[in-house]
């Protein structure tokens, strides 16, 4: 990813790349979430670990971050005998693209709010750079 916005405009960007546009998510965090939505059904952190070969703890921060940003849920899974486990699943496609949606909407704000500020500012302050001239 480019630095600016320029640079993202210019580049390719897969709509895997939203992960960490949006959320800051690293590349582990891509392959771990793919992992999930090809699994047939959900997956411990042990598994998930495997999955993408590394450590548990390494596993566990990368689920937790995905799960922070909403793409994957936890369920909890109970042994009859007493205790449990848990398991995850991505979200549902369709929620996590109406946040990113949300987030966008919410920058694209913000942005036109900063734009505006901007041109307030320099325009005063140009009126007066031709005024001081005179």
């Amino acid at each position: 990813m480019g630095d600016s916005i320029g640079e993202m405009l210019r580049e390719d960007m897969a709509c895997e790349g939203l992960l960490e546009c949006f959320h800051g998510l690293k590349a582990l965090d891509r392959e771990v979430f793919a992992v999930l939505v090809d699994a047939e059904e959900p997956l411990t952190v042990d598994e998930i670990a495997e999955a993408v070969d590394r450590e548990r703890s390494t596993a566990y921060r990368s689920v937790r971050r995905l799960k922070d940003t909403g793409f994957v849920r936890k369920e909890q899974v109970n042994y009859d005998q007493g205790g449990y486990y848990h398991v995850f699943t991505p979200a549902d496609p369709d929620q996590v693209a109406d946040e990113m949606q949300r987030m966008l909407n919410d920058w694209y704000a913000q942005m036109g709010q900063l734009i505006a500020e901007f041109r307030e500012k320099y325009e005063d302050a140009d009126a007066l750079a031709v005024a001081a001239q005179d």
